[in-house]
């Protein structure tokens, strides 16, 4: 089994036992979206800036890795022609769910966002990649992706973790146990680490594959924010473990 189906497998496990990431929107969220009253997340804890979205009326939105029914809803109730790719069936579930109860359309795609994506060039005008980059083993082909599938102009909207995380003991956070790169791949141990704690298999990645590797793929970095775990440790000590990015095709 590649550690791609074990991620997917781990995650619909995790939705089963009521994974904050996999809770879909309620109706009275739906509803309050439709009166223009909603945020989103990228990260665990600062909402988007309503500013780094453009118009959602009408444009084509891919939800990438974004499946649960939390913020492909919200684009549709915004009046966004929405798309998600996940391969997690627990969370394309979700999808579907919300989307039947609210009575929207909405394309749903269960593939690996680490193969080519199945989408024609310049097909989409913003896309929404929540943190999902630390299921993956190598980034920098999936931000060459999203370049080649926006339009001119299109946005990209990233969660990022930067790593801290993989440094720190799971159970304190106050102990630096690990060197990075932190790649269970390349390193036994590691996957041990992470198949005794149920953590799938996750991955630690620099700025310079991540951001650097958003600039490679010829997108424009326009503006940026960090965020905490929103708990423990290293939230406490108002660390931040995660970026925020928006980049434009030029």
């Amino acid at each position: 089994m590649n550690y791609q189906q074990i991620n997917a497998d781990t995650i619909d496990r995790w939705v089963a036992e009521g994974w904050e990431w996999g809770k879909p929107t309620s109706h009275e969220a739906f509803l309050a979206a439709k009166e223009g009253v909603w945020d989103m997340l990228l990260t665990p804890t600062k909402p988007v800036p309503k500013n780094w979205f453009g118009e959602i009326k009408g444009k084509k939105i891919l939800g990438l890795a974004s499946g649960g029914g939390q913020q492909m809803p919200i684009f549709a109730a915004l009046g966004g022609i929405c798309t998600v790719l996940d391969y997690s069936k627990q969370q394309l579930e979700s999808e579907k769910m919300v989307a039947e109860r609210e009575q929207y359309e909405i394309e749903i795609i269960r593939a690996d966002m680490t193969k080519p994506l199945p989408f024609p060039d310049e097909s989409f005008d913003l896309i929404f990649h929540p943190v999902s980059n630390c299921y993956v083993q190598e980034v920098k082909p999936i931000f060459k992706e999203c370049y080649r599938i926006l339009k001119k102009g299109g946005i990209l909207l990233s969660g990022l973790d930067n790593g801290i995380n993989f440094i720190v003991d799971e159970e304190t956070e106050s102990k630096i146990v690990h060197s990075l790169p932190f790649d269970p791949l390349k390193n036994p141990d590691q996957m041990a680490e992470l198949q005794k704690e149920d953590s799938g298999v996750q991955f630690s990645h620099t700025m310079e594959e991540q951001i650097g590797g958003q600039l490679e793929a010829g997108l424009i970095l326009t503006h940026l924010y960090e965020d905490t775990n929103g708990q423990g440790f290293l939230h406490e000590h108002q660390i931040p473990a995660f970026i925020a990015t928006r980049a434009v095709k030029p």
